[in-house]
């Protein structure tokens, strides 16, 4: 199959990257409009009670969403100021779509106590459509900054999303400022010759045309979380730059055997080609895991993403033979061992290292990563507010500023109980006496809206806390719950109860494709676990650091109590297909040299010193690219990031340099067993390539 396709794209390269270049086009062309059809509504799940409270709410509630403005910095007292807050007052009253704006000099509570500041809320009429309530509150916002006064800031509601979701497309355009000069300077240094360092830049740019254009068609029949543009970008880029690593080093190394190109290419893909097929199908598999959840956000993010590790898988195999049949002669061979001088010397100390003292590196390295998780038991999950996002920021600059004059607890989002037509008064009695201060407003149709406003955070643990309270006490009465909390606990509980399905979707379609791969049964389950072990303790850094605050400042964030909802999903799913990547690359060589030698012990060490370069190269790059997105102060971004980050560096050292020759060591010629009737299937069934200079595939005798 792999040679057919690359005699086919070295037989017409021209018309492949013309095709290629087509395909760019479309992506930087048709594929960026995605951009304008970006969502910030994360923890909305839909058939949740929060949802059908919120939906409910759309179609009979004649108030829709509100924002608010701040003013501080000059005395309220001032006449001149009074007569600029109460123009501008004046002036939202006049914008279309905007239901009611309070006077904040005739309205209790909305002057500070210490006189140095004032709110304006807004709240616009409900059912608007997305445009009318952009171009709403686009209008609004812009009267309330016109106030001449030291500190003016507009925030909170429908806005807070569009300013995240700003600033979140800002640090993806930064990131990629940043990481792709250093990733091809590294390149440059890998390689030694720009021509090669180039190559992998250009598979890079196809996959990130490929995630724009899979993300617009997708917005076409679904939503689109605003954090798509990141997570498919960091991701594209990262996994496009080591295929193309892995297939040019291969290629280098099948041009010391022949002075062909075209032939050094079919050999590459034949050889290292199926590698980046299983390694392309793995990740897939390991993120279509999201598509369990019903959650929107999660179920987009699932899909964009496989979508462009397929995309780059695709290029891989098509668009860089095609480039290496035009340029690759110009590119130089590896260089030939000297006399006596063993291939990836140090890998290969490494690996003969960890196989000797297997029991020690185990006794050491499995303590330590499981040190590094114990944060994970306590993780806490959170929808977020202003906070995550840097002290320069204007909804920051908002919420710091209420912070300073008001009362705590002013302006957080209050739980909203809808009482529908048929609540008796006395469960909205007792549903008010929840908490002090609730607030009651008639609805069309004889239903109510109660609003209580809890202490603390709008997702804190009291709001949450309050949620499960209101549904205790409500009984069989026609009550919703709905709110940032009410979504939040709605999450928490589809995350619990399908997170399970998740992780079995996951791990049988990875235990099936390290099998076809492998031929091993145990082989994959050792692959599991390993990367588990990596997995949690990079989260438990995650923890640590933004959960509990500890070295947070270094990172330009701050301890928020709880991760962004956001950020353990795709950190898992994201990093665990990554750490599938690496774990292949190692053990095709492994397998090639089994397959040549016969020798268990010594294909271990043959393996890693073959792929261990490539391994450490590959996950320096992509440790780059990660790292190229934590300099935004995002948090959620920080998160996922320094997450990312983590995961690829343990994984590619301590995991794949240690733990995995010692583990292979211990189960000795074990690893590659499989029962009789399975190992036929695999004979039978197995994927594989010819690849010249090897014999047909045989398993050893013994196993």
């Amino acid at each position: 199959m792999l040679t057919a396709l690359a005699r086919t794209a070295t037989r017409r390269p021209l018309t492949v990257m013309l095709l290629w270049g087509l395909f760019l086009l479309l992506g930087f062309g048709l594929g960026t409009g995605v951009f304008a059809r970006l969502s910030d509504n994360v923890p909305e799940v839909p058939g949740t009670e929060s949802e059908s409270a919120a939906r409910y709410l759309e179609e009979m509630d004649p108030a829709g969403s509100s924002v608010t403005g701040v003013v501080a910095g000059t005395p309220v007292a001032d006449a001149g100021l009074r007569a600029e807050v109460e123009r501008a007052v004046a002036d939202v009253r006049e914008v279309a779509g905007v239901a009611a704006v309070p006077d904040p000099y005739a309205t209790p509570g909305m002057i500070a106590e210490d006189g140095h500041a004032l709110i304006v809320p807004v709240t616009l009429e409900g059912g608007l459509d997305d445009d009318a309530e952009e171009r709403t509150l686009d209008a609004a916002a812009e009267l309330i900054r016109e106030i001449d006064a030291p500190d003016v800031h507009v925030s909170g509601g429908p806005l807070l999303g569009l300013q995240m979701g700003e600033r979140a497309q800002q640090d993806v355009k930064n990131a990629e400022l940043i990481s792709l000069p250093v990733v091809l300077a590294l390149l440059l240094v890998v390689f030694g010759g720009l021509r090669s360092a180039l190559l992998p830049l250009v598979v890079a740019v196809s996959g990130i045309a490929g995630a724009f254009l899979a993300l617009f068609l997708f917005s076409e029949v679904t939503d689109i979380s605003v954090y798509a543009i990141q997570v498919t970008t960091m991701l594209g880029l990262g996994l496009a730059v080591d295929y193309a690593l892995l297939m040019l080093v291969r290629f280098r190394e099948e041009r010391r055997t022949t002075e062909d190109v075209v032939e050094a290419v079919h050999r590459t893909v034949a050889a290292a080609g199926r590698t980046v097929l299983f390694s392309g199908l793995t990740v897939a598999v390991s993120l279509t895991g999201l598509l369990v959840f019903p959650s929107v956000f999660l179920r987009s993010m699932g899909l964009a993403v496989a979508a462009v590790v397929v995309i780059d898988m695709l290029a891989a195999l098509t668009l860089l033979p095609a480039l290496l049949v035009r340029f690759g002669g110009r590119i130089p061979p590896a260089k030939t061992p000297r006399n006596g001088e063993e291939e990836g010397r140090f890998f290969a100390r490494v690996a003969r290292f960890a196989a000797r003292r297997k029991v020690a590196v185990l006794a050491v390295t499995v303590p330590v990563l499981l040190v590094l998780a114990l944060p994970v038991p306590g993780m806490s999950i959170a929808v977020g507010d202003a906070r995550q996002l840097p002290a320069d920021s204007e909804a920051r600059q908002l919420q710091d500023t209420v912070a300073a004059h008001f009362p705590p607890g002013t302006g957080v989002s209050p739980v909203v109980v809808v009482a529908r037509p048929g609540t008796d008064d006395a469960t909205a009695d007792r549903i008010r006496a929840l908490g002090p201060g609730a607030t009651t407003r008639e609805l069309p149709g004889g239903g109510a809206v109660i609003e209580i406003r809890p202490p603390g955070e709008a997702d804190g643990a009291e709001a949450t806390a309050l949620v499960e309270r209101v549904r205790e006490v409500r009984g069989d009465a026609p009550v919703e719950v709905t709110g940032t909390a009410a979504r939040l606990v709605d999450f928490r509980e589809m995350l619990a109860e399908r997170a399970p399905w998740a992780a079995l979707t996951v791990l049988a379609g990875i235990v099936v494709l390290l099998f076809a791969f492998t031929g091993s049964v145990l082989l994959p389950l050792r692959t599991v676990v390993t990367t588990l072990l990596s997995l949690a303790a990079a989260l438990g850094v995650v923890v640590w650091v933004f959960q509990d605050g500890h070295l947070a400042g270094l990172l330009g964030a701050e301890g928020l109590g709880a991760l962004s909802l956001t950020a353990p999903p795709l950190i898992v799913a994201i990093a665990f297909g990554l750490a599938m990547d690496y774990e292949l690359f190692i053990l095709a060589r492994m397998r090639e040299a089994r397959m040549r030698s016969g020798d268990d012990q010594e294909a271990v060490v043959t393996g890693l010193s073959r792929s261990g370069r490539v391994v450490t190269c590959a996950a320096l790059l992509l440790a780059v690219v990660f790292a190229a997105f934590m300099t935004g102060g995002f948090s959620p971004i920080l998160q996922i990031g320094l997450g990312l980050t983590l995961a690829v560096l343990i994984d590619a050292t301590v995991v794949r340099m240690l733990l995995v020759p010692a583990t292979m060591a211990l189960l000795g010629r074990h690893a590659w067993w499989a029962p009789r009737p399975l190992r036929r299937a695999h004979e039978r069934f197995g994927v594989r390539e010819e690849q010249p200079g090897l014999p047909r595939e045989k398993v050893p005798s013994g196993v």
